[in-house]
């Protein structure tokens, strides 16, 4: 059994990554329908450096935090502990998921954490576990927009549920920011369902886009992918803001375009054009990570680690995801 103690980050006051602090903390029991997982490492993701940063409350959801918190939603690690309701998961087990998403309750930055077993999936065993971390968010948000959204939950960005377009041979995607976290899930999954892909991202990384199928590759600090590219079927922008709707023209008539941020597009532009503007928020989900990570398993499907650093130096772990510009994802290690 674990120790009644354990290390974790906590957030005592909102600021830069400076606020991060190492403490010793209670160690969690598994709730009713959850397993206590020995956290052997933990993605870091965007909702991690809004909540650090001073926001509270995620959106379309009602639950405010309160402070000191534990940071964190994504985890690889083992089963330590079992509530007497959960079947189907035992002591030792490999798992992995993205924990009580979308809220700031998922306290994965520690030792341990307590896990609702609907949140979880077996790790892959071709995998490490700083691999698996990598996956549940940016995995499972690629696998929402682009394959199945997988929950009827409205969407705090749109009255409209999300519908992904199928993808196939005559489908051709766009994804802006390819190099990042969802965007290189996506890439993939677009190419594993046959797809032609056009990967938008700096030139630095044109090699590792191409390694991962990309067919055709945009260096967007030296050409502005809007006036190359015409009657692409989907654009995926996972950089999102003021500029996502200068890409609508390089959709065809019918098309789609997914902003992973909410963008700002004019409803009578797109109607004018013929093009569906739709958006997502990721949930947890433990049976759509579980197909993600049979794909993780065969190498269809490969996670890119930019950087990992010990859970102890968090901050520079956060400094690195501030100075943008990553190739994959950032992962925090815990040692056992």
């Amino acid at each position: 059994m674990p120790t009644h103690t354990m290390r974790a980050i906590r957030v005592h006051e909102h600021g830069g990554p400076e606020v991060l602090r190492y403490d010793e903390v209670s160690t969690p029991g598994p709730g009713r329908g959850e397993v206590l997982v020995r956290v052997h490492a933990v993605g870091v993701n965007p909702p991690d450096r809004y909540l650090r940063g001073g926001l509270t409350r995620m959106p379309g959801t009602d639950s405010t935090v309160s402070l000191p918190v534990i940071p964190g939603t994504d985890v690889s690690g083992v089963v330590a502990a079992v509530a007497a309701d959960v079947d189907g998961l035992s002591v030792g087990d490999e798992v992995f998921g993205l924990l009580r998403f979308p809220s700031f309750d998922g306290s994965a930055y520690a030792e341990y954490v307590a896990a609702p077993a609907s949140d979880l999936a077996r790790k892959p065993a071709g995998i490490d576990h700083v691999h698996a971390a990598g996956a549940p968010m940016a995995g499972l948000t690629a696998w929402q927009f682009l394959i199945e959204l997988g929950h009827d939950h409205p969407s705090p960005f749109q009255a409209a549920r999300h519908r992904p377009t199928a993808l196939g041979a005559d489908t051709t995607v766009l994804i802006n920011g390819a190099a990042g976290g969802v965007g290189h899930f996506a890439l993939q999954l677009a190419k594993w369902k046959g797809a032609r892909v056009i990967a938008v991202a700096s030139g630095a990384h044109e090699s590792f886009l191409r390694e991962l199928g990309a067919d055709r590759f945009i260096d967007y600090t030296k050409s502005r992918p809007e006036e190359l590219v015409r009657d692409v079927d989907v654009v995926l922008d996972t950089v999102g803001g003021r500029d996502s709707s200068r890409f609508l023209r390089t959709l065809k008539r019918g098309g789609c375009q997914f902003p992973v941020l909410p963008g700002e597009f004019d409803k009578e532009e797109t109607a004018k054009l013929g093009i569906t503007v739709s958006s997502a928020q990721v949930r947890s989900n433990g049976a759509q990570l579980a197909e993600l990570g049979r794909l993780l398993d065969t190498g269809t499907v490969r996670v890119a680690i930019d950087s990992t650093f010990p859970l102890a130096d968090v901050r520079a772990a956060h400094e690195r995801a501030s100075r943008g510009h990553v190739q994959g994802k950032i992962v925090l290690t815990v040692a056992s």
